[in-house]
Parts: C-alpha cells; sequence; structure tokens
C-alpha cells in the first residue's frame, strides 16, 4: 500500500481501503508510521561536515550516544549505518565518496553500493562538485531514482558569500553534463534550520511516497516552528486509521471492546509523538547541549503532561472525558441514525479521534514553545 500513496492524501486513501474492508492496509499504514521506517543515505567525503549532517538528522551532538564519531568505523570503500537511537527505523547511511578517477562507470557504482534501496539520497560536498558525481545521479534518474539531492555542506570557515560561489561554479558543472533545471541546496550541517536545509525538506518531503514523507517528518528533529506543524498534521493522519481500526468505520463496522484497543494504542501513538516533537526529558537535554543553554529553562516551558511523561492512567482519563463529552443531543442524534450495531464503533471512532487530538494539539504547542526558546536561546 504504502508505494501506492504518492502524491494522493493520506487519509483519502486509508478512507477508502476501511470502506473496502481493507482492514490489513490500514493496519500496515499505522505500524508504518508509528516505526517511522526510512533510509536515507548521505553520500561523499568522509569528514566532519558529513558527520555532523548525519548527527544533526538524528538530533545528536558529537557526544550523545548513537552519534556519528569524526573519524568513520569502517573502511574506505564499506557502507556505515547509523540508526535514530529514538526511531531505530530511521537509519542514515554513509555512501562512500563517488571516484574522481577516469574511466568511470556509474552503473558499477550504484549496483555495488545497491543506491536504489534508499528512499532518498543527499549526494553531498564541500567544494565544486565532480563530473563523476553528475554521471551517477543521470543513471539513478534513468533508472527512475528520483528522490537524489546535491547538497553543499558549509563549513565554520564558510561564508554565505563563498558558499554561493562553490554553488554557482557547481551549477556550471551540472549543466555543461546536461542535468535539467538543476538545484543545489546549501546546508549548515550545525544549524539545519538556515539557510536551504528547510526548502530541501519541503522537496524530499514532496517527491517520497507520502507514507514515507509522514515517517521522515516523525524521525526529524524539531528544528523549526514549522517542522512541528508538519509532524502535528503527520499524527493526525496517524490518529484518523488508528481511531477507524479500534473503532470501526467501515461499511460492515466491527464492534471492539473500546476500552482495550484505545488505550493500547493510544499510549504508542502519545508515546511516539512526544518523541518526535522532540518534548521528552532526553531530547530537551540534548537541545539545550547543542544551544549551550540550561535544560531546566526548556523544560519549565512544557504545560501538557503529555509531553512530561505518557502514562496510561492519563490516556485513560482523556479518553473517559471524550467519551463523556458525547453525551449530548447531537451525538445521539448521530447515534440513532446508525445500525445499532455500530454505534458502539462510532463512539469509540469519535472519543479517540478527539481525545488524540486534542493531546497532540497540547504536545505540539510545547514543542512550538520549546523550539522557539532553542533557537532565541542559541543565538
Amino acid at each position: 500500500m504504502a508505494d501506492l500513496l504518492k502524491g494522493i492524501n493520506l487519509i483519502e486513501t486509508l478512507k477508502e481501503s476501511m470502506e473496502s474492508n481493507k482492514f490489513s492496509d490500514v493496519k500496515d499504514a499505522v505500524e508504518d508510521l508509528l516505526i517511522s521506517r526510512i533510509n536515507l543515505a548521505v553520500l561523499g567525503e568522509r569528514g566532519d561536515e558529513k558527520f555532523s549532517l548525519i548527527n544533526s538528522l538524528h538530533g545528536l551532538g558529537p557526544e550523545d550516544e548513537g552519534s556519528a564519531p569524526s573519524q568513520s568505523p569502517v573502511t574506505p570503500e564499506e557502507v556505515g549505518g547509523y540508526p535514530n537511537p529514538k526511531h531505530p527505523d530511521f537509519r542514515l547511511w554513509d555512501l562512500p565518496p563517488v571516484p574522481i578517477t577516469s574511466p568511470f562507470e556509474p552503473e558499477g557504482y550504484i549496483s555495488r553500493y545497491k543506491f536504489l534501496r534508499y528512499n532518498a539520497v543527499f549526494m553531498t560536498f564541500t567544494h565544486i562538485i565532480q563530473p563523476n558525481c553528475v554521471e551517477v545521479f543521470l543513471e539513478a534518474l534513468s533508472l527512475q531514482q528520483k528522490t537524489v539531492y546535491f547538497v553543499l555542506l558549509g563549513s565554520i570557515k564558510d561564508t554565505d558569500k563563498s558558499l554561493e560561489e562553490k554553488r554557482k561554479a557547481s551549477l556550471e558543472v551540472l549543466k555543461s553534463q546536461g542535468v535539467k533545471q538543476p538545484k543545489i541546496y546549501l546546508v549548515r550541517p550545525l544549524n539545519l534550520e538556515k539557510l536551504d536545509f528547510p526548502g530541501l525538506l519541503a522537496d524530499v518531503t514532496k517527491d517520497l511516497p507520502e507514507i514515507r514523507a509522514h515517517a521522515l517528518l516523525l524521525a526529524l528533529p524539531t528544528l523549526t516552528p514549522t517542522l512541528v506543524t508538519l509532524k502535528k498534521e503527520a499524527f493526525k493522519a496517524l490518529i484518523w486509521a488508528a481511531a477507524s481500526l479500534s473503532g470501526g468505520m467501515s461499511a460492515i463496522p466491527v464492534p471492539l471492546v473500546a476500552s482495550m484497543v484505545d488505550s493500547s494504542i493510544a499510549v504508542r501513538i502519545l508515546t511516539k509523538a512526544q518523541l518526535s516533537l522532540c518534548v521528552d526529558d532526553e531530547s530537551i537535554e540534548r537541545t539545550a547541549r547543542r544551544r549551550h543553554l540550561e535544560p531546566t529553562r526548556l523544560k519549565e516551558l512544557r504545560t501538557c503532561a503529555l509531553s512530561v511523561e505518557v502514562t496510561k492512567g492519563e490516556v485513560k482519563r482523556r479518553l473517559a472525558a471524550a467519551e463523556k463529552d458525547l453525551a449530548t443531543v447531537s451525538s445521539k442524534l448521530v447515534e440513532m441514525a446508525l445500525p445499532r450495531h455500530a454505534r458502539l464503533a462510532s463512539r469509540s471512532f469519535t472519543a479517540m479521534l478527539q481525545a488524540l487530538n486534542g493531546a497532540i494539539d497540547e504536545m505540539a504547542a510545547d514543542a512550538e514553545k520549546i523550539v522557539a526558546a532553542a533557537v532565541e536561546g542559541g543565538k
């Protein structure tokens, strides 16, 4: 199902699956989003800039457990793998640089490093791009691997002016080798919220199948307020799917024991949200270290209990409150219009949707405050 979602609204696709009683498709989508299964390759010279990019994409500093070391632990021709400590199925792969020798066969490089298995590839460089890299890019396009992007990494010594000069020279290389509408993203690995990274992320999520785009958004650290908003939207699609499974929105509803199913899946979703929105203690402490801030100051910005700790008791309380809110005239009229066997399913769906959407809104509001304080304090 996942590969069919490109260019289609996720919720609309899930609705179609529910109406056709394809519960397995919806269940697979829920698990996919909860796991955040995605493989992103970072190709290029192994140096401080590349490893800083890998760590920043995982929300890690060089001293954090699971971070990419300054010296690669693999041989120059091997692939290095870096799972995300919080999202183990979001894996970043360190691909060796493309050889600069001539003659060069791009097919050999793509085959050797299984280029087509990655959901997206960042082709990074720190100076002017090499012609052989362009050959690999063109070969990937010919094989329908279109999620490949040129990323010029800025070092501490680079000024905005020097980076623009490198980009201009590299664009000339791309044009000379026949790349149509060439694009190069300027990225400072230690400050992903600056320069072109937000635009790169927007293009990657647009180009990926939607369920993969959602998985990427959920696994990335909260770099900007815009990313917090995108995460919130992705979680609401996940909540809709989960509520549909537990409450039943198919043409032939199957009532379930709502209190058991809803609280179990709700805890999983909200635990995922806590980690994805980076409002848990460990994430805040990492953010504070990278920004040279006092973590207590950031932790005090949280007002939602679920941002601090996701407990089954708090989740059940919210679900019960949502159920109580449904005891209104309007909801009773809706129930009267449904077949008797579908009423429990409808109430379960509505209560879970209301409770979890409210919780995500509160947690996202905390995340926005933390991101704003971290960016401002980090200056």
